[in-house]
């Protein structure tokens, strides 16, 4: 079964969280509710998140200086940040919101459409990195094995090579038909950005299992995917 993504909620009004999450619970991923940046930066100590909607104005600690600290841990300096305002201060403001880290910024009331599209982008980005981890995590695995003399050689270490060269090139195909899509659709910068990262990792980790044909290199040589 596949793992849903997680996506963090950060408004102080409860009307504003229910309303966001009915626009999203069509991409049916687990919505995460945090009333406050203190709050949302506990929840971020011990899941991971696909994305963060981050309302500016809140009492106490605002959208602003709660994005700084995520930016500031090594953990959470990755996850995209969309901040999500309820008035528009002009292009001083707006780039206040791209100056602290964050990938977009929308004006209240927004598109819902546009919105759950902006957010899907991210989530499918977030699936397709872990499912490359995952694949690294064989490799790396298969490695060990073959330097114990274990299952890295015969029929066993065969089959187990075909097995991760099937999955890789399942997900190669899906980031190369996001990353079409995000062609097409004239996505954010950050998006397309983060799209071809994880491309060039992919290409890394097939050439990674590439050279564990037998007769093509030395498996000793084959970098890390972190």
């Amino acid at each position: 079964m596949v793992q849903k993504a997680k996506i963090l909620l950060v408004d102080d009004r409860p009307e504003n969280l229910l309303a966001l999450e009915a626009i999203l619970s069509a991409l049916d991923q687990t919505l995460v509710r945090a009333s406050s940046g203190e709050e949302a930066l506990k929840a971020l100590l011990t899941d991971d998140f696909a994305v963060i909607l981050l309302d500016v104005q809140m009492p106490g600690m605002d959208g602003f200086e709660t994005a700084a600290h995520i930016k500031r841990r090594e953990r959470t300096r990755d996850i995209p940040i969309i901040f999500l305002t309820a008035i528009n201060h002009g292009p001083h403001h707006t780039f206040r919101g791209y100056a602290a880290g964050a990938v977009d910024y929308i004006s209240k009331p927004f598109d819902p459409w546009v919105l759950r599209a902006k957010v899907s982008v991210f989530v499918d980005l977030y699936m397709k990195n872990c499912q490359l981890k995952e694949q690294a995590a064989l490799l790396r695995l298969q490695l060990e094995g073959g330097g114990k003399g274990g299952v890295g050689d015969g029929k066993e270490a065969a089959g187990l090579l075909a097995e991760l060269s099937a999955r890789l090139a399942a997900v190669e195909e899906q980031a190369e038909a996001l990353s079409k899509q995000l062609d097409d659709d004239a996505a954010d910068a950050a998006a397309v950005a983060t799209a071809a990262h994880l491309e060039r990792k992919l290409t890394g980790l097939r050439r990674a299992l590439d050279a564990l044909e037998p007769g093509t290199g030395n498996p000793s040589s084959v970098p890390s995917q972190n």
